[in-house]
């Protein structure tokens, strides 16, 4: 009997109800260790690698590429997701599609990154999120920190609740804190992550996927964008005022979860909480260091205090109302992006000798913030009349809450046309091409007009951190014209990274590359007792 329009259909919905089940089901190959533990387990080095493996032999949407080696000769790897597969960067702009990067483990005790991406990479590829794939190229780093990874034991982040029990270490397996690494560039992530992903992908929106420390705000997850400070306003603005709102308030309406803004409060102010603090400007932090390349970043820290499940499922609605907000607004992203990215490049045709920039700043209040939700705290006296406190289980609300994540310039310095940089000085010469700055070598002798600062001082931290003994340059610029030799490096600062390269070669700049002891050993050589010394690097006009 022939089969009429009724029956075709009902054989259509059946086969579509089949084949979407089937798609639900996964292979035993892509369960991840959470699952099979009842999240008392995150994923080992192996269980990643033997992840996307599985997964690129289940779709044609997936390409991995290693950026680069660890110190233990681990691979890092990129999993590029997109529709059709893209395996180069040359390909990647050629689509003129936007391309974002999401990377977990950068603290490897921070697991929960790794997993919500492993978990995303599942659904977009094999159920319901292709759609993602219309607008965006999409790099995913679940592992980026993978020798701690596998440095698992318990106790590693107590904050965490101990759960999962075991986690892996903060710092890389060469004892720095990668996080803290942007601009001097010490690790071999660092350099791997610049030199083959984010120079040639140039990732419009770059996220990084953290756990908080500890403090007991009721938020299952807060953000903050790059913020701009010596960088451009305007890619800040569109992160900060628009797409992190829009994206929280998708969350909400979607999975009844209330984000907010990152942020710490301290005790010892009082209680209930008149300031909430986010983390600082300096650009060593990854997404931070984006406003300075003109681009838009995230930094996405989920609640510590709650368990690993809930910080799993809180990081990945957040991952995938990113991607949703992307996919739908990437022309207007990618169009201020290179709006601010031409503004700084006339600011520089304009106004270099003229205008000044901060090289310092400080933190102030951007706003207030009404809603605010958190655990009480009690407060009493002691015996000896000593204010404590103690947490309750009670989740309170607060208004007119001061927003402490405005920086303003308590130092300037004026803008200039360019840098030059004596040939002798190769490891500043190779700390900027790895960050992606053009150099041109000088063929000739050369004068050029401009300031050159003079050092009275040299001042050395007495702690280590990053294993530097960080330094401060005190003194003051004077005009000169001075000539430099055939073989010296010019860095005309009319080029996309010119904010960048301000905050690398100022030499009181509050994060670059003499706060970082690249010129130490050359201004102790040159120190006479009662004799100013000349910075090395010249600024022209």
């Amino acid at each position: 009997m022939p089969m009429n329009y009724k029956h075709i259909l009902l054989l259509f919905l059946i086969l579509f109800q089949t084949y979407t089940y089937a798609q639900s089901v996964w292979s035993d190959s892509l369960i991840l260790a959470p699952e099979r533990s009842q999240f008392q387990k995150t994923s080992t080095y192996v269980d990643v690698i033997g992840f996307l493996e599985a997964i690129k032999k289940q779709s044609n949407n997936v390409f991995i590429f290693s950026m680069g080696k660890s110190l233990e000769g681990k691979d890092i790897p990129v999993a590029v997701l997109a529709n059709p597969q893209i395996k180069t960067a040359e390909e990647a702009k050629a689509s003129k599609k936007a391309v974002i990067y999401i990377q977990g483990n950068i603290h490897a005790g921070e697991v929960e990154g790794k997993e919500a991406l492993m978990m995303l990479m599942r659904e977009i590829l094999l159920v319901d999120k292709n759609h993602l794939l219309d607008n965006l190229i999409i790099l995913f780093v679940p592992i980026y920190n993978t020798d701690a990874n596998d440095k698992m034991a318990k106790g590693l982040r107590p904050s965490q609740e101990d759960s999962p029990p075991e986690t892996g270490e903060r710092e890389n397996s060469q004892g720095y804190d990668l996080n803290r690494d942007g601009m001097k560039m010490d690790a071999l992530e660092t350099r791997s992550l610049f030199q083959n992903v984010i120079n040639p992908w140039d990732p419009q929106i770059f996220v990084d996927l953290h756990t908080t420390n500890g403090t007991w705000h009721a938020y299952p997850l807060t953000w903050a964008p790059s913020y701009h400070s010596a960088g451009e306003y305007e890619p800040f603005e569109y992160s900060y005022y628009k797409m992190l709102p829009s994206i929280t308030l998708a969350v909400h309406e979607k999975y009844d979860l209330k984000f907010g803004v990152y942020g710490d409060y301290e005790l010892n102010e009082g209680w209930p909480p008149k300031n909430f603090y986010t983390y600082n400007h300096h650009p060593r932090y990854l997404v931070n260091q984006f406003g300075f390349r003109n681009r838009m970043a995230i930094l996405s820290e989920s609640f510590a205090h709650n368990r690993f499940y809930e910080r799993i499922n809180s990081t990945y609605v957040f991952m995938a109302e990113i991607l949703e907000f992307a996919n739908k607004n990437s022309n207007e992203i990618m169009d201020i992006n290179k709006n601010a990215e031409e503004a700084s490049i006339q600011n520089v045709l304009k106004n270099a000798g003229k205008v000044k920039k901060g090289v310092q700043y400080k933190m102030v209040p951007l706003n207030k913030l009404n809603g605010f939700i958190t655990y009480e705290y009690l407060t009493v006296l002691d015996s000896n009349g000593l204010k404590k406190h103690y947490r309750t289980g009670k989740i309170v609300k607060y208004d007119s809450i001061d927003y402490h994540a405005k920086f303003i310039a308590t130092k300037e310095s004026t803008l200039p046309r360019g840098y030059i940089i004596p040939a002798e000085f190769t490891t500043v010469i190779e700390n900027l091409k790895l960050h992606g700055i053009q150099l041109e070598e000088l063929k000739k002798n050369q004068s050029f007009t401009g300031e050159t600062f003079l050092i009275d001082s040299l001042v050395n931290s007495k702690n280590s951190f990053q294993k530097h003994s960080v330094a401060k340059l005190y003194g003051n610029f004077k005009p000169q014209t001075k000539s430099f030799k055939n073989g010296d490096y010019k860095v005309d600062m009319a080029q996309p990274l010119s904010n960048l390269i301000f905050y690398l070669l100022e030499p009181q700049s509050d994060d670059g590359l003499a706060y970082w002891n690249f010129f130490d050993v050359y201004i102790k050589n040159k120190t006479i007792k009662g004799k100013t010394i000349e910075f090395p690097v010249f600024k022209y006009f």
